[in-house]
């Protein structure tokens, strides 16, 4: 089932799903009309809430149910990894699109193994010198020309 559901967004080995990019791009414009009105804070939740209770029921569709309970921690595991490599991938981007310090990526170590320089990883260097490479989200994300939220409520 992880498998199946890695390889959902995905066509062949580089190429993304159009459909994928359509759909993060209908979620992320429904999450920046929300934030206009309300801030980040309450659509991030229920971007957040949606995700759990929607993956929770396609778990339930895909598992014979007699091994529900035996597979549930393995899910449980995996969803959360897969959520936490995505936030950390995106961390890292945009930070540095932005220019912003964002930190040492858990991620640092598959960078260094792709040839990825981005963030403190550029400044590692010989003298600092390090030619910047997108992050594996960042394919995905320009190929979308998706765009975070904007912070315009908060201002």
């Amino acid at each position: 089932m992880a498998d199946e559901q890695a390889q959902q967004g995905q066509q062949g080995s580089n190429q993304v799903d159009p459909a994928f990019l359509e759909a993060v791009n209908e979620y992320l414009q429904l999450a920046d009309t929300h934030t206009r009105k309300v801030g980040p804070k309450g659509p991030s939740l229920a971007i957040l809430f949606a995700a759990a209770r929607f993956n929770a029921h396609v778990f339930l569709l895909s598992v014979k149910p007699i091994d529900a309970a035996k597979e549930r921690a393995a899910f449980l595991d995996y969803m959360s990894t897969m959520y936490r490599r995505m936030l950390n991938e995106h961390l890292d981007g945009i930070g540095e699109e932005r220019g912003i310090d964002v930190g040492d990526s858990e991620l640092a170590e598959d960078y260094k193994a792709a040839g990825v320089k981005i963030g403190r990883l550029k400044d590692a260097g010989a003298n600092g010198a390090g030619n910047s490479a997108p992050t594996p989200a960042g394919d995905y994300v320009a190929a979308a020309g998706a765009v975070p939220p904007s912070n315009a409520a908060n201002e």
